[in-house]
């Protein structure tokens, strides 16, 4: 019993290292920083603290990853979160939205802060300069309200390219 339990360590020691090789992809694609939702709705400083602290690790190309992001398997969970939170909102490519896309991403983005879904509340756990206080809820929502209406338009043109 005891050569196996050493034998059955012995392996996971190992399956452990070989997965250590297969690393996620950090890699950023070239894109127009001015593009950037906070570049282009650059009024409120506070609001784009907030907004950059609670969303910009999975919903940008401005991923600050952390340290577990570097072991796997858990990397591989944190690889996949922010390619699915990319996936529905990147704010790096901002104006690459369709205005409708814009505006329906904002109302979006709303509802998930006042409903508590966002930032994901095991996101907030990790990282709690995500936190939402209630301070930092209405601010933020009331940043993304004010520029609901002026970030809209700026994208491309009806029919062009479509990012749901």
């Amino acid at each position: 019993m005891k050569k196996i339990l050493k034998w059955t360590a012995i392996l996971l020691l190992v399956g452990f290292v070989i997965i250590q090789f297969f690393r996620i992809d950090k890699s950023v694609p070239e894109f127009d920083k001015n593009g950037d939702f906070t570049v282009v709705n650059s009024t409120d400083a506070a609001g784009i603290k907030i907004l950059k602290n609670a969303c910009y690790d999975c919903h940008s190309f401005e991923t600050k990853y952390p340290w577990y992001a570097e072991v796997a398997p858990i990397s591989w969970w944190v690889g996949e979160h922010i390619e699915e939170g990319r996936e529905h909102v990147n704010f790096s490519l901002w104006t690459s939205y369709s205005a409708g896309d814009q505006a329906e991403i904002i109302e979006e983005s709303i509802e998930e802060v006042e409903e508590g879904k966002m930032p994901d509340p095991n996101y907030v756990k990790q990282h709690p300069e995500a936190e939402m206080t209630d301070a930092n809820r209405t601010a933020l929502l009331n940043y993304l309200k004010s520029v609901g209406g002026s970030s809209v338009g700026t994208g491309t043109e009806e029919g062009e390219e479509d990012h749901d």
